[in-house]
């Protein structure tokens, strides 16, 4: 069945996800030297209340799908404003996933502040995923909005949004990644041009004028490569450096940093490469960034394979390591904008804070660049991703298997080695922490593959302190095959996946061979083998599971999201280790998604896949007739990096042959659903659709099933 369907959302109160108080917005909350573990936090659960007994799945849970939906913000970046006060985008799933520019308040208490007026959304579709929408200088903030994707600026407080860019109609120029220049009084920033070809559009970086009220044509700086990121000017206003990479690689493959000088006009007279040029050596750097010396840093997998942090000595024209360790100092660049460390300090002093991934958890750290000693910082957060320096302060996008990602703002003490103080500024899920007798929290799995290396996944067991299972009787799993694929999932707390474990599913997060945070041969591991390290991975994941009488192997399902949805669709398709499958948005046609998908990631597929011979024998909708099992496909139209017509497609095959399938369609959707109710409607509907064909057990939640064709 093809349905199109709408539902309420729901409004929650912030509650702090530490102490499961009401957040105090911008109120400092004293860190104890030794945090409550997380085996303390489940054992203070339950408290002795008889618990009922029911089957796995069939359990009754406060965490809904209102819960969820009305939890699932995001954030699109964070920056700091001239007084000091933190800056920063979050998406609202209630206001239809509309992205809010937001500001710390300034006093302890209050609640912050929307900068932008309700019609504007600061959001950028360049390169399709976005990222890097805005930039903030003084008291003044410059970004894209998402209607027109023009550029406009405004004064933080009190101010309205001004064009700076002209109406070139629709979404056909697009702006990410920008800095002020405030010797040239200009701001850079990377454009994406559709206006001669929408597959194939012009990359540059340009300059905008933003003191004349006269709106003008964005003047070219740099051009001729087939994408841009990461134009960062040095102290000074003479210098840019910049990263750009082309065809067949993505960025994580291999790119070049650059820097430039500047002329007394404003353009660039001289460049030199300071990464990624000599053919003899493979790298991938990232994340250029000035020091208040002036002094270029940036993250590079140059010799261990690991993105670990260099500098550049521009007099020798030398590459220096800082920090060498077999971990991650960054992540892949999906998005434009990241921010894996920055510097405190002024230029007589100053050291850089990081973080970065080991063993499947981030660390905090403060890192001098002088002797390249490294002094950790004390947090509860296992998972860390951007990193900015305030004024005596720092703030971190952090998360834990207890906490939801949240904005902190971090105090240290002068010697900048411990944290006395720190406070949550933002929280993705306020709501979340009144839950948390429910949690269940994640166990690292380590386990062997099919070509005998080792892989790694989160597994979650069922968690309820109101039930309790049949002696006799295991969980269903649930199998989640993250996006990408070149991508990784983390294990923090996530509502989405403690509502299945709340009624008695077990979950498990892969970390399939490919995934990032393990270093460059891991994750080059899918290299001509996307369809095959993926689906071996998460089978052998299920079955190692099973075999340690974790779950029950009669009931192991999939899911997966665009790049996760084809690794669900082809276990499906090529292996009878799972008795369903849910796919969002994923791919059904290699060869379609190669004709029909969007600049960034158009040889990207050539590298994963190989020759045409792969491309036929990896896709699903090829072998339609290996299908054994029920399918449900969730899809939005608006979709323009894996067209609503790979679903369309799979659901009609699957149809024609007999299979219980399903296809849910949205209305205004794009990759990714943004809105509560679709949002809700998606994560309902799947859970009954496996109890349904799978778990032969009825919910407790008030559901009304959509009709499943070849089953109803």
């Amino acid at each position: 069945m093809i349905l199109s369907v709408t539902r309420a959302s729901a409004t929650l109160r912030p509650f702090c996800t530490r102490c499961r108080l009401p957040i105090s917005f911008g109120r400092p909350v004293k860190v104890l030297v030794r945090w409550r573990t997380m085996a303390s936090v489940a054992s203070a659960t339950g408290g002795g209340v008889e618990r009922m007994t029911a089957p796995y799945g069939s359990w009754k849970s406060p965490i809904t799908a209102d819960v969820v939906s009305g939890a699932d913000k995001k954030l699109g970046g964070i920056g700091v404003a001239g007084d000091g006060r933190l800056i920063w985008v979050e998406t609202r799933p209630e206001e239809g996933g509309r992205a809010v520019l937001v500001k710390e308040s300034e006093n302890s208490g209050d609640k912050p502040i929307d900068v932008i007026p309700s019609e504007f959304s600061a959001r950028t579709l360049a390169q399709e995923y976005g990222g890097g929408a805005f930039s903030v200088f003084d008291n003044v903030v410059i970004f894209s909005n998402y209607k027109d994707q023009r550029l406009y600026k405004q004064i933080i407080e009190g101010g309205s949004p001004v064009p700076l860019t002209p109406d070139f109609g629709g979404s056909l120029v697009r702006f990410a990644d920008g800095v002020y220049d405030p010797y040239l009084k200009l701001y850079l920033t990377v454009m994406e041009d559709h206006r001669q070809s929408s597959l194939n559009p012009a990359t540059t970086i340009v300059s905008v004028n933003v003191d004349d009220e006269t709106i003008q044509d964005p003047k070219e700086i740099v051009s001729g490569n087939d994408f841009y990121a990461f134009p960062r000017i040095d102290t000074t206003g003479r210098k840019m450096a910049w990263l750009e990479w082309s065809h067949p690689n993505m960025p994580w493959d291999k790119a070049q940093l650059w820097v430039g000088y500047f002329s007394e006009d404003g353009k660039l007279q001289e460049r030199v490469c300071v990464a990624g040029c000599n053919p003899a050596l493979i790298e991938s750097p990232s994340e250029p960034r000035w020091s208040p010396r002036g002094e270029l840093f940036f993250v590079s997998d140059r010799n261990n394979g690991f993105w670990n942090i260099y500098k550049w000595n521009e007099y020798k024209d030398e590459v220096i390591p800082v920090y060498s360790l077999e971990a991650e100092f960054t992540r892949p660049l999906w998005v434009f904008g990241i921010s894996s460390y920055d510097f405190l300090g002024d230029e007589e002093r100053h050291s850089i804070v990081c973080s970065y991934r080991l063993n499947g958890r981030s660390y905090l750290g403060i890192l001098n660049d002088v002797d390249g000693s490294y002094s950790a910082l004390d947090t509860p957060f296992t998972d860390i991703g951007n990193v900015v320096a305030g004024s005596n302060c720092l703030f971190i996008e952090g998360a834990s298997a207890s906490h939801a990602i949240s904005v902190v703002k971090i105090i240290l003490d002068s010697n900048n080695k411990q944290v006395p103080l720190f406070s949550v500024i933002w929280s993705s899920s306020t709501d979340a922490a009144k839950y948390r007798s429910y949690f269940s929290l994640p166990e690292i799995v380590k386990f062997p593959t099919e070509t005998g290396e080792d892989a790694y996944a989160y597994f979650y067991s069922p968690s309820n302190p109101d039930y309790q299972a049949p002696v006799d009787e295991k969980p269903p799993l649930i199998v989640k095959s993250h996006g990408g694929p070149t991508s990784e999932t983390r294990g923090i707390l996530d509502l989405n996946i403690q509502y299945w474990t709340s009624r008695g599913w077990a979950f498990v997060d892969v970390n399939y061979g490919g995934s990032t945070g393990y270093g460059r041969q891991y994750r080059e591991r899918l290299l001509g083998q996307w369809g095959v390290v993926d689906v071996n991975d998460c089978c052998r994941c299920a079955r190692f599971l099973a075999e340690k009488g974790k779950v029950d192997e009669k009931r192991l399902c999939i899911t997966g999201r665009s790049a996760g949805g084809f690794t669900t669709l082809a276990s499906l398709a090529f292996s009878e280790t799972f008795k369903a499958g849910a796919s969002l948005y994923g791919v059904a046609d290699l060869s379609l998604l190669r004709e029909e998908t969007h600049k960034f990631e158009s040889h990207y597929i050539d590298r994963l896949v190989g020759d045409e011979k792969a491309y036929f024998e990896r896709s699903p909708i090829n072998f339609v007739d290996k299908f054994t099992c029920p399918v449900i496909l969730f899809q939005g139209l608006e979709d323009k990096i894996v067209l609503p017509d790979q679903a369309q497609k799979i659901y009609k095959a699957l149809k024609e042959k007999g299979l219980p399938v399903a296809l849910v369609e949205y209305e205004g959707e794009q990759h990714g659903f943004r809105k509560a109710e679709n949002i809700k409607f998606t994560l309902e509907q799947q859970m009954l659709f496996f109890a349904r064909t799978v778990g032969h057990f009825k919910v407790a939640d008030p559901i009304v099933p959509i009709k499943i064709d070849n089953f109803d």
